[in-house]
C-alpha cells in the first residue's frame, strides 16, 4: 500500500510543479527581457537588462491599479507602457508583443505613426538609451490582467527618434 501512496504522491508532486510552471509561463523577468530584445535587436538597437529598483516600482503601481485594472499612468520617473485585457490568461510577453505590433504603424524616416493609429508603446520598447527595464503583472479584481513595463531612461522625447 506505501508503494501506491508513494507513486500517487509523485504523481501529485509532478501536477503541482506543472501548475505552477504554466502560471510562470512568459511572466519571468528573462521573459519579458526577452521579448523587449527581440524587437531592439531587429532594428540594431543594443539590450536591456533587469532592474529590481525599477522592477518594484512597476509592482507597486500595478498592485495600487489591482482594484480597478485602469489604464492610468503612474506619473512617476520612468517611462512606462501599460496593458489591460480581459477574457484570458495574458502574460507579460503577449503585452510586450503587442506593443511591439504597433511597429507597423511606424515610420522611422518621418518618425512619425500613421494617422488613427498608435505607435508610442513601440518606440519606448526600442528606445535605445531605454537600457533597464522592470515590469509587473496583476490579477484585477474585476478578473482583468494589468502589465506595466516601466524604462530607465525614459524614452519618446518629442522629435527624437527612438534609434
Amino acid at each position: 500500500m506505501s508503494g501506491n501512496k508513494s507513486v500517487a504522491f509523485g504523481f501529485a508532486f509532478v501536477v503541482v510543479l506543472t501548475m505552477i510552471n504554466a502560471c510562470l509561463a512568459q511572466n519571468s523577468p528573462q521573459d519579458y527581457v526577452n521579448a523587449h530584445n527581440t524587437a531592439r535587436s531587429a532594428v540594431g538597437v543594443g539590450g536591456v537588462t533587469w532592474d529590481s529598483t525599477v522592477q518594484a516600482y512597476a509592482q507597486n503601481y500595478a498592485n495600487q491599479r489591482k482594484g480597478d485594472c485602469k489604464l492610468i499612468h503612474s506619473g512617476g520617473p520612468y517611462g512606462e507602457n501599460l496593458f489591460w485585457g480581459y477574457g484570458a490568461d495574458f502574460s507579460g510577453v503577449y503585452a510586450v508583443n503587442s506593443w511591439v505590433s504597433e511597429q507597423q504603424y511606424y515610420n522611422y524616416t518621418t518618425n512619425t505613426c500613421a494617422s488613427g493609429h498608435v505607435c508610442g508603446h513601440y518606440t519606448q520598447v526600442v528606445w535605445s538609451s531605454s537600457t533597464q527595464i522592470g515590469c509587473a503583472r496583476v490579477v484585477c479584481t474585476n478578473g482583468g490582467i494589468f502589465i506595466i513595463c516601466n524604462y530607465y531612461t525614459p524614452g519618446n522625447y518629442i522629435g527624437q527618434k527612438p534609434y
